[in-house]
């Protein structure tokens, strides 16, 4: 990094970023199955760049800290709202804008 600004600078970003990344997420472990639900398939989405996400009740369940009975009702909660559409084994994102306002997104730039 000594020899090169440019990567300093590129390294610097990213751990800024992540920092404040790690905090929503600590800030957000506080909120409703939902809201960690949607934050959670939101910041799938802007990393496989494809609205359908290959996923189990039981990995999400094991990723958000829950039954997988809790997140079976938040995903059809979600999905009776028109927000995602849940099939065996892959969530469809349907509407970006309302997921990110149930997961009271906050951040700047439109990505989690």
């Amino acid at each position: 990094m000594d020899r090169s600004g440019t990567m300093a600078r590129c390294f610097q970003r990213f751990a800024h970023v992540f920092s404040v990344q790690a905090s929503y997420t600590a800030l957000a472990a506080q909120g409703k199955l939902e809201e960690r639900l949607a934050r959670w398939l939101l910041m799938a989405h802007d990393r496989l760049g494809t609205d359908s996400i290959k996923l189990t009740h039981e990995f999400l369940a094991l990723m958000l800290g829950v039954r997988r009975a809790g997140v079976t009702t938040a995903l059809q909660h979600l999905e009776q709202d028109a927000l995602i559409d849940a099939a065996r084994g892959v969530v469809t994102i349907l509407d970006r804008g309302g997921l990110k306002k149930r997961a009271a997104v906050r951040a700047a730039g439109g990505r989690v």
